[in-house]
Order: C-alpha cells, then structure tokens, then sequence
C-alpha cells in the first residue's frame, strides 16, 4: 500500500516546556499533524526549556542546514555543588562552600570563557561514542571520555549574581554544551556548580518570543497558523531566482551553466521559480555548474 504524499510542509518554532525530551516533542508533533516525516534542528535537554525547531514534510530535508545556527541560552548555575550530568537532573558527586565572590571576581572568570574555547562534552549527552550515544555508555556504568571540541562562545553576560546562583546570557556556536560550561566555570570559581534552569533563547532566526508553546500548539484546531515556511531556516544562503527554463531543468535534476559561479566548491544557494522556494543548489567547482541537490518542489 502506498503513502499518501504529504500535504504539510513547514516548520514549527515551539517553546519546550521542562520534564519533555525533543523526541517526545517530535512525537507529538507527528501525532497532530499526522506526518511521519518530522524532526527537531537541535536537541534540547530535558530540563531545558525554549526553542526547539521542528521540522514537517520537505522541511526535514533542510535540517543539515538549521543544526549549525548560532543559539542563545539564559541559564542559572547553582554554585557549590557538582552532579555528574552537570545539571540537577544528575547525582551528587560533591558539594563546596561558596565564598562571598564579588561580582569583579565572578566577572574576571568568566572573561576567560569568552571567545573560542575548548570544551569536553558532559559524560551524558547525546553524541555518539562507537554507535551509542555518551548517555547510554554512562547509564551502562561504562567510562567514556568525551573528545575535547572548539567552540566559540561569541557573548557571556552575568545578568545577575544571587548566592549560590549565578544567572548567565549565553551566544554561542552550534555545538555548544551550556551544561560543560557552567561546569567549568564552576571549577574555575573553585566552588564547582550545576545547571539548575535553562532555556534557550533563539536558535538562529528563530526566537523564543516568536515560539508557540508545545501545549498551546496541541490544543488548537487551527495549528496550521503557527506553520513557518520551509525555507524560514535559510535566511544566511544566498538566493538565485531561476527563469521558466531553468526552473524545468531543476525539476528534473539538470545542472545550470548560466547562473554567476560560486566562490569556492560545496557552496549553497536558495532557487525561487516564481517567487516560490523550489530547491537547494550546490556549486561543483570541477564542472563549474550549480547542481540541484535537494528539489523540493515540483
């Protein structure tokens, strides 16, 4: 028997509530929309909450695209004890007097995680180690040590300091563990620390602001009000609009000769037919041609 083509295409910015993995949310998602293609653009923990894009139809085709935004976190860090996932759904592995820490002092430690760092991943997290993710080796009892990763935490601001708690505004590449980093400034306040809320804030264009929350969304007949376009995602690709001829030939998986040629090979552009979002083309230095990699209309 064959599946129906699917009539919902688009994206979905929705504010996570707290106690829900992403899957769960992608799992409700389907079950609304009655789509089996439905995927998130960045995992948020489940304590975590905030923007968790979620992606319907041909939209999940342009994931790859989304994950590596930039993201903006608010997150408390409570000072003096250590878990050992790094936020309070972990067990205890030590507890340290905090001392009187001016807010100079605070400000001085933090300055050092500003800019591009190297960070190890928490022990329980969702990347991969020989086909499991860190959490399920952890939760085995097995002992992983994460890589080291360079990232770039392009803003870190102390929005307010309220002992044991220190709430940070955190602008950060993709890639990014906020647990790891209030864990190391924990360390590095020599009191250790743990994330106790978190919630994020933007995930590239997509703003917390803008998000509809999941219960909302869930109990609404009108959800298809709160459907993003497809190509709500890739504002930072650039755009080739196509004439009625290339368009036909990017329908049917054509190279194109005539449009300006991209500056370096694998390079992306966003075709419009008509003003309308049509496919994903990548620049083959070799041929010198813009090949149609993901067509998503037709």
């Amino acid at each position: 028997m064959r599946r129906r083509p699917s009539r919902v295409h688009g994206i979905f910015n929705i504010d996570k509530p707290t106690g829900m993995t992403s899957h769960d949310v992608v799992d409700a998602v389907r079950r609304l929309v009655r789509e089996r293609r439905v995927g998130h653009a960045g995992t948020l923990d489940p304590l975590a909450t905030g923007v968790l894009v979620v992606c319907v139809g041909q939209a999940t085709r342009l994931i790859e695209f989304m994950v590596g935004h930039p993201k903006e976190y608010r997150v408390v860090v409570r000072l003096g004890i250590t878990t050992d996932t790094y936020d309070a759904d972990g067990r205890v592995l030590e507890e340290r007097p905090v001392p009187p820490l001016s807010t100079a002092e605070v400000e001085k430690v933090l300055a050092r995680f500003r800019g591009e760092i190297e960070q190890v991943p928490p022990r329980y997290a969702a990347i991969r180690h020989k086909g499991k993710r860190l959490y399920e080796w952890a939760r085995e009892g097995v002992e992983v040590e994460p890589k080291p990763r360079h990232v770039t935490i392009h803003e870190l601001v102390l929005e307010a300091w309220d002992p044991p708690d220190l709430t940070l505004r955190v602008r950060c590449s993709a890639g990014t563990y906020v647990r790891s980093l209030a864990h190391d400034i924990g360390q590095a306040l020599g009191t250790g620390g743990h994330v106790t809320a978190l919630r994020r804030l933007a995930s590239g264009p997509f703003r917390v602001e803008d998000a509809v929350p999941l219960e909302t969304l869930l109990h609404t007949s009108d959800w298809q009000a709160y459907l993003w376009p497809v190509d709500a995602g890739l504002v930072d690709i650039p755009v080739v609009e196509l004439d009625p001829t290339q368009a036909e030939a990017v329908r049917h998986g054509r190279a194109l000769h005539a449009l300006p040629p991209g500056q370096q090979d694998g390079e992306w552009r966003r075709a419009y037919a008509g003003g309308q979002f049509l496919a994903m083309l990548q620049w083959n230095a070799a041929r010198r041609v813009w090949q149609p990699r993901k067509v998503l209309f037709t």
